[in-house]
């Protein structure tokens, strides 16, 4: 498969087993009712209430808001006025900042999304860091086409979906301010620099 998570994200099979051999925009989908279905089988370290499960030891700040289904894992740190919805988990160890927006994704263990970020419909791996102000776009507002495309490797794949953010892999670095355009893939341990505009396709087709 040219868009193997697991190649991506080393963790992601461990905890969404029955997902991985599916394409990444398919994931984001159906992470809602994914995650509605993972509730019943947490563990007593985690409350919860209402379509909301929050570990013990996480933190979540005040005006905070988290719209049913969302899942935090252990150790993980909300920053005051988050809006996390649409179905979103976060791994071990995770930080989502003051001021952010997270919809419809997989934050995996031991990332940060620092503050004053939009991450949509994207699936994030671990030890990836989000610098202050860094998007990851999620529509192509301006085109009359609005299916996403995506390019991996030499390969270019039609998703025929209207709305997919990106697929991040484990360590990598998103500098302040910079834009992930819709459908963008980037390998383990990619550096995308502070202000940065990343367009994959148009690249491919240059």
């Amino acid at each position: 498969m040219p868009l193997a998570i697991d190649k991506y994200i080393a963790g992601f099979s461990g905890i969404f087993a029955t997902q991985k051999d599916r394409l990444p925009w398919h994931v984001t989908q159906n992470l809602a009712g994914l995650l509605q279905e993972m509730l019943p089988h947490l563990d007593a370290a985690y409350v919860i209430r209402d379509g909301v499960a929050v570990h013990k030891t996480a933190i979540v700040e005040s005006n905070v808001v988290l719209k049913a289904p969302v899942i935090i894992g252990e150790g993980c740190f909300i920053g005051a006025n988050a809006y996390l919805r649409g179905g979103v988990y976060l791994g071990k160890g995770s930080t989502i900042g003051t001021g952010c927006e997270v919809k419809t994704s997989i934050v995996l263990h031991h990332s940060a999304i620092a503050h004053f970020n939009f991450i949509g419909d994207s699936l994030i791996g671990s030890n990836v860091n989000f610098e202050a102000g860094a998007i990851i776009a999620n529509h192509y507002n301006e085109r009359k086409d609005k299916r996403i495309s995506v390019v991996a490797g030499a390969e270019i794949i039609a998703t025929q979906v209207e709305k997919f953010g990106a697929l991040v892999g484990d360590n990598c670095k998103i500098g302040a301010n910079a834009v992930l355009s819709p459908g963008t893939v980037l390998e383990k341990g990619s550096l995308v620099k502070r202000l940065a505009l990343v367009e994959q396709l148009a690249a491919s087709s240059s």
